[in-house]
């Protein structure tokens, strides 16, 4: 098999693959876009499935501009979402004041500290 050969194959290959690709991000971008309604999302579907290039052409040139603010606007909820779920399941880490008045008790019944420096810190927790 001529070098060449190999060379031609690959390069089908690799857009081949890179069309694939292409025309799934064009129906993720279809179906995720808020800014169309039902039948604008089977408009475009139609158009892209009927007649490939074209429709894929079209797409681009007519919606390719906002794609990308599409997907880092989804990329950005995502992870928001992420976010707050990581801080929801964290908790606070201090353990809130709940949990200081209960080692304050701790400290105080085990002798640590006397009554006054227990009555001084807790002022001082339920005062921040």
């Amino acid at each position: 098999m001529p070098i060449l050969d190999v060379f031609f194959t690959m390069l089908f290959f690799f857009l081949w693959v890179a069309w694939i690709w292409l025309v799934i991000s064009i129906f993720i971008d279809i179906f995720r876009s808020r800014d169309l309604g039902g039948w604008g999302k089977a408009g475009w579907s139609v158009l892209v499935l009927l007649v490939p290039f074209l429709g894929v052409l079209i797409y681009l040139i007519v919606r390719g501009g906002s794609m990308q603010d599409r997907a880092m606007a989804d990329a950005q909820a995502a992870s928001d979402a992420n976010r707050e779920y990581i801080r929801s399941v964290a908790g606070d880490s201090s353990g809130g004041v709940a949990d200081e008045l209960t080692k304050l008790s701790a400290l105080r019944s085990d002798g640590s500290i006397s009554d006054d420096e227990f009555a001084a810190a807790k002022a001082k927790l339920i005062a921040s």
